[in-house]
């Protein structure tokens, strides 16, 4: 009788074993087996990170193996198992894999395809055409999406982490509790003696030292030292944590009615206002997204404030970027003054500090929140919805989605509802941050999320003209590795432009990211439908851009630029000043945030700075979702050019006051998991 020897694979994560009853059935061109025990007398099998062998005999042959249908039946209490992969030896002598990765759960069952990876028209069996659409199905009812917020883009049906999918949750859910994590990083600091000492004022800018952590030769302790000067003040919009905004200036805005008079000190070509714009030497940050938005009152003991900026920046004979005029809110007027470096010490200070707290908004919510969290949410619950784990791109992209619905969900539960941790340090908490996003979902476009077309768009491509924008040199090198390798996954399964149009399951996706995520509005310049190979590469390297090196930009610099709280500060607790010439050191001190806000900041920003346990970096695929020679063998190439990058990364850094290394691949995380 034929005889098949099956190799199953547990996971290695904790509680990924098993103690229930495991079957197996196999399903065959010419037939199916019963349902065969996998057990062997005296062992204990399914431990977690065990790779198991069984000989299964079937009564006849069952021809080409379709399918293996593998069921869990409860032994005593029931536990979840993690199944890695199925390897069958056939009586022929043949191996076929079958990749699973995922949670079997309760009285579960589970049916798998071989690893190769098949387009739905690669399918012309009934059977396998029935597997595929069974799958979405089940898929579809599993993953729902829902409107957490009025104009956002929609996110997972979902009340809490429990509630979601196993397959996408987090191992261990306290690994990434919010409350936990941040009182730990406050423990960690050692600044939990002031959590709960909120309306209490530091004494003077020294007085934060208290609660600074000095790392040495580090980039948070050069932020300390010389967060006054306007040199690191400008030289942030390039290469802090929020490097997305800066513009170059076309045309001075009618709003900001700087003159050629008031800015002749700061500019060194001995050119008017207006000729240095010409000339491209002239920069602007506008922060009119702020214009309106309220203010936190959750607390009635603390007054918190906004302010709209508009900043005006110079690029010096060095090259360097610099300040020359800021303006606190949007509307000129005698009581919205233009402040200027030849102002007063702390009118110019205070300024430039509402700079950077209203940096500090936009980036926490829109930059970061929106702009990949959010975004990468949908193109994970699209995948999951639209394409069959025997998708080519399923497997391509899956990597890229792993716990991003997960931290999405428990930042809902716990850090930006009502109520929640974002509410405690932040201004724009108690709904601000919801007003921020319903607006600047407007802005967000698909070419915005095209990291060459978005640097183009804000004037800032030229690498003669702008030298010190390693944000932008670093991330075109990533863009570029990323798009080659896709373009190299997209040839092997799609043979022509015919072909990508003919796939149904690639258009729905698609279409599900355009309808649900950015709800159906044309003005996104998201695609309905993708006609072409080269249009296709693009998208899936915005996918997977957008998961990996852009989160990675805006997030893991949290703690070097914002850990010294007046150059990041979360909240103000005074009005802008309407007047110059009043500026004093102790307003300054009473404007900043207090101690409770500012240690509930710091374990914020460290907590959100640090990588996870057993991170998995860009270029990592350790589930071999492929199987296919030419798919492994392009991500080979795929990891040398981003080992290449990294080199290059690395050379650039040496001997580097402010080394720039957030776009470095060995620093970029698969996927948005925290």
């Amino acid at each position: 009788m034929p005889s098949y020897t099956v190799t199953v694979a547990t996971g290695s994560q904790w509680f990924a074993g098993t103690d229930d009853y495991i079957y197996l059935s196999l399903i065959g061109s010419a037939g199916c087996s019963e349902k065969h025990l996998l057990d062997k007398a005296f062992y204990n099998d399914f431990e977690r990170g065990a790779v198991d062998s069984y000989d299964v005999t079937v009564d006849e042959e069952l021809g080409e193996i379709y399918l293996v249908k593998i069921e869990k039946r409860k032994y005593w209490l029931h536990d979840d198992w993690y199944l890695k992969y199925i390897t069958l030896k056939t009586p022929h002598g043949d191996y076929i894999e079958f990749p699973c990765y995922r949670w079997i759960t309760g009285e579960g069952e589970i049916v798998l395809r071989d690893g190769r990876a098949k387009l739905a028209r690669d399918d012309q069996i009934h059977i396998l055409k029935q597997h595929r659409r069974k799958e979405l199905e089940a898929r579809q009812k599993q993953y729902r999406w829902m409107e957490w917020n009025p104009g956002f883009p929609l996110s997972i049906d979902a009340k809490c982490h429990k509630d979601l999918p196993r397959d996408i949750q987090f191992d261990s859910e306290k690994g990434v509790d919010f409350v936990l994590n941040y009182s730990k990083a406050m423990e960690n600091l050692f600044i939990n003696r002031f959590m709960h000492m909120f309306q209490s004022s530091w004494h003077d800018f020294a007085d934060f030292e208290k609660i600074f952590v000095k790392i040495s030769n580090t980039i948070s302790e050069r932020v300390k030292n010389h967060w006054q000067e306007d040199l690191m003040f400008g030289y942030q919009f390039l290469n802090g944590c929020n490097p997305v905004l800066i513009k170059r200036c076309t045309a001075l805005p009618p709003k900001l009615p700087v003159t050629t008079e008031m800015v002749e000190c700061s500019l060194e070509r001995q050119l008017s206002l207006e000729q240095e714009v010409q000339e491209g030497n002239i920069f602007i940050v506008d922060y009119e997204l702020l214009d309106g938005i309220d203010a936190n009152k959750t607390d009635p003991c603390t007054h918190q404030f906004l302010a709209a900026p508009i900043c005006l920046l110079y690029k010096n004979l060095a090259n360097k970027i610099v300040p020359i005029a800021i303006q606190l809110n949007q509307t000129p007027g005698e009581s919205n003054p233009i402040f200027l470096p030849t102002d007063s010490k702390y009118d110019w200070l205070l300024a430039k500090i509402w700079v950077r707290s209203s940096d500090f908004h936009v980036h926490q919510t829109i930059t970061h929140l929106l702009r990949t969290h959010l975004v990468s949410e949908v193109f994970g619950i699209a995948m999951y919805r639209q394409l069959p784990a025997v998708h080519p791109l399923f497997k391509l992209l899956v990597a890229h989605v792993r716990f991003t619905i997960a931290i999405n969900t428990k930042a809902r539960e716990q850090l930006i509802c009502e109520y929640g941790l974002f509410d405690k340090a932040n201004a724009t908490g108690g709904g601000g941050h919801v007003q921020m996003v319903q607006r600047a979902v407007q802005d967000l476009t698909y070419s915005s999320l095209c990291f060459p077309e978005a640097i183009k768009a804000r004037g800032m491509d030229s690498t003669e003209d702008i030298p010190f924008y390693f944000y932008r040199d670093d991330g075109l090198l990533v863009w570029e590795a990323i798009q080659s390798f896709t373009m190299e996954v997209v040839s092997i399964y799609y043979e022509n432009d015919q072909v990508v149009e003919e796939d149904q399951e690639l258009q729905d996706f698609v279409k599900d990211v355009y309808v649900y995520g950015m709800r159906g509005k044309k003005a996104s310049g998201f695609p309905k439908s993708i006609k072409s190979r080269e249009k296709l590469s693009e998208y899936l390297t915005v996918v997977i851009f957008t998961a990996s090196a852009q989160h990675a930009a805006v997030n893991f610099g949290q703690y070097d630029w914002c850990s010294w709280i007046p150059n990041a500060p979360p909240t103000m607790r005074a009005p802008p000043p309407t007047a110059k010439g009043v500026v004093t050191i102790e307003q300054i001190v009473d404007t900043l945030p207090d101690r409770g806000r500012s240690c509930w900041h710091l374990g914020a920003v460290w907590a959100l700075s640090q990588f996870q346990e057993n991170e998995l970096f860009l270029g990592m695929y350790p589930e071999e979702h492929f199987i296919e020679k030419p798919v492994k063998e392009a991500m080979i190439r795929f990891r040398k050019n981003l080992e290449a990058i990294i080199s290059v990364i690395a050379e650039r850094n040496k001997n580097k006051k402010l080394p720039y290394y957030y776009l470095s691949p060995d620093r970029i995380p698969n996927s948005v998991a925290i």
